[in-house]
């Protein structure tokens, strides 16, 4: 029977796995294993066959690490998924250590101990300050294959994705792949280097205009490519995914090879200069290109930049989706003020609701990752799921948080709302007026071409700062059109970042506030980057966002006292702009609603 994974795991894994790994390790000559969360590819959400980590330790988070010695074992998390961490791994089994602290825990091991490692599973620069770490204890890293996990497994580990590979329109993407092709030909030419070697599925699906299935919540098309500065291309794909019609769509200037092929392909670029991506691809390639006798030039994806800067048919496309979006967001919204806010369902029929209200829009092709529906305490993790014992129903005088987006042919979504489970107290709503002027802040800020993400967060938490109060995640994120919902390299974090943000890069706008055991607050819109433009009576043009997520703030939780009247406008203009647009949705067509409308006119009225 093949096991697949979801938050069902739990801590009976690792009793049942760690002896059959550690088997196969000792026949490996083995002490101890790496295993990281990322597969082959560096994706953030895997393929069952890849959830490595899940079948040895029962953790299913989209970002961790583990290390199996012979007599103990460690599980490394991030902020994030403490809890999840803790409900999920057996305490008796694994030690839990933070993710950030995982270079120190292997300094620990002892003298002479023989580490193994997958090599398509780290990236060179991460597997350098592992390498590192390890031989400071006096200990050794060794190159296993085939991974000791994946012998343990066995029939039990469920096949690889065969989900097929289809086009993606022109009227979608804006850009034809002849085009993109002739354009990163010239990029990888700029570069000083002959060939690039693409190993992200997201780089796939841009460049050849394709999308996949291979997996959860993100279109993607697992495979590789090698492009040459000609624009030339060979795509490797298991041909158990080809549609008919790839073939055609693809075009004369594109070879589609068996995985199989992939390493004589790389072996026959001896000789030749070939950028590669040091950040996404896996050691094995450098490895492999080394070994051929190629010159390898390291640097950036060719395709990351183009992706994140979307062109106008794509931003139109992203416009459209949150508008569909927004209508289902604001029949859920509906739904919570007086159905939910009547019945007090729990977490897991909240997820349903929202979720059925997206597939109601009949253009919904999936989600674009699990629904976060938190309820009081749940609320204050910011990555909670609603699964198992730990669902909790609506309570009154309490919060909501739910924090969800949609995959839809014409763009990405993604976006948090907090609602009052009744009034809201007055502390409650000072804490989200708070967080709403930092999210104001970030989304009205104009500022110079070259700035970063890491310059603009500040923005977000100076009036959390100025009240003593902060959050401990980043305040944007890069999102793609019908990718993914996570993508780099823009971001808008306190963490040093050099991207500058661009015309046309999608990020979200999500300032919180996060009140252990009690409730959690969290906005986010997404907005995209807009074009520099003169100010009257300045001297430089300046950047600016553009909101694109278009649904109703939580008027019970807004003290308009602490706002200016600035920010008011601004809340009223927003409001204004959801009716506009959001409404006739409402008002005809399949998400006719006009309970949900009536309610949207009172939700949109100007704030007192």
């Amino acid at each position: 029977m093949r096991q697949t994974f979801d938050e069902t795991t739990d801590p009976s894994f690792g009793a049942k796995h760690l002896p059959l790994l550690r088997a196969e390790m000792a026949k490996q000559g083995l002490d101890g294993l790496l295993i990281p969360h990322e597969d082959e590819h560096q994706n953030e959400y895997l393929p069952d066959a890849s959830e490595r980590l899940a079948w040895v330790s029962g953790f299913t988070g989209s970002a961790g690490a583990g290390v199996v010695l012979m007599d103990r074992a460690a599980v490394f998390v991030d902020g994030r998924y403490t809890v999840q961490a803790k409900a999920q791994t057996d305490a008796a089994l694994f030690e839990r250590v933070e993710l950030n602290k995982l270079a120190a825990w292997l300094e620990g091991l002892s003298a002479g101990s023989v580490i193994g490692y997958d090599l398509r599973l780290h990236s060179p620069d991460a597997l350098a300050t592992l390498r590192a770490a390890v031989e400071k204890a006096g200990a050794t890293l060794k190159a296993v294959e085939p991974n000791p996990i994946d012998l343990a497994w066995g029939d039990a580990r469920p096949a690889q994705p065969q989900a097929p590979v289809v086009p993606h329109d022109d009227r979608y993407t804006g850009e034809n792949a002849a085009s993109k092709r002739t354009r990163i030909g010239q990029a990888i030419k700029a570069k000083g280097a002959e060939v690039a070697v693409l190993t992200s599925p997201s780089s796939l699906a841009w460049l050849f205009n394709i999308r996949g299935g291979d997996v959860i919540r993100t279109p993607l098309p697992l495979g590789q490519a090698v492009v040459k500065a000609d624009g030339t291309a060979q795509v490797f794909l298991d041909p158990a995914k080809i549609t008919n019609e790839l073939p055609g769509w693809l075009g004369d200037a594109v070879t589609l090879e068996a995985p199989e092929a992939l390493p004589a392909a790389l072996d026959a670029l001896s000789g030749q200069k070939v950028l590669i991506d040091p950040a996404v691809s896996s050691a094995w390639y450098f490895d492999r290109l080394e070994a051929a006798g190629a010159s390898i030039v390291r640097g950036m994806d060719p395709c990351a930049l183009p992706r994140a800067q979307k062109n106008d048919v794509e931003i139109e496309g992203s416009r459209q989706a949150h508008i569909r979006d927004g209508a289902a967001l604001t029949r859920f919204l509906h739904w919570v003020d007086t159905v939910a806010q009547a019945e007090l369902p729990n977490e897991r029929a909240v997820v349903e609701a929202l979720e059925g209200f997206r597939e109601a829009t009949g253009m919904l092709k999936d989600l674009s990752f699990d629904t976060i529906a938190g309820v009081g305490p749940n609320g204050a993790l910011p990555h909670y799921k609603p699964v198992g014992a730990k669902i909790r129903p609506m309570e009154a005088g309490s919060l909501l948080l739910v924090d969800g987006g949609g995959q839809y042919l014409d763009g990405t979504t993604d976006v948090t709302r907090t609602m009052a489970i009744g009034e809201g107290t007055a502390d409650q709503r000072r804490m989200f007026t708070l967080v709403l002027k930092g999210h104001i802040a970030m989304a009205v800020i104009r500022f110079p071409a070259g700035t970063t993400g890491h310059q603009l967060d500040a923005v977000a938490r100076q009036p959390l700062w100025n009240a003593g109060f902060d959050f401990d995640h980043g305040t944007g994120h890069g999102v793609g059109s019908y990718l993914g919902v996570h993508e780099g390299p823009q971001r808008i974090a306190p963490y040093v970042n050099t991207q500058p943000l661009l015309t046309g890069m999608i990020l979200s706008n999500e300032p919180g506030y996060y009140r252990e055991g009690e409730w959690g607050i969290r906005i986010e819109t997404l907005q995209v980057v807009t074009a520099p433009e003169p100010i009257p009576g300045g001297e430089r043009p300046m950047h600016g966002f553009e909101q694109l997520t278009l649904a109703p703030l939580d008027r019970r939780l807004i003290d308009a006292s602490l706002l200016t009247a600035d920010e008011r406008a601004y809340v009223d203009a927003y409001h204004a702009e959801v009716l506009a647009k959001v409404g006739p949705l409402l008002a005809d067509g399949v998400q006719k609603d006009e309970a949900a409308l009536a309610w949207l006119k009172v939700q949109t009225a100007p704030l007192n």
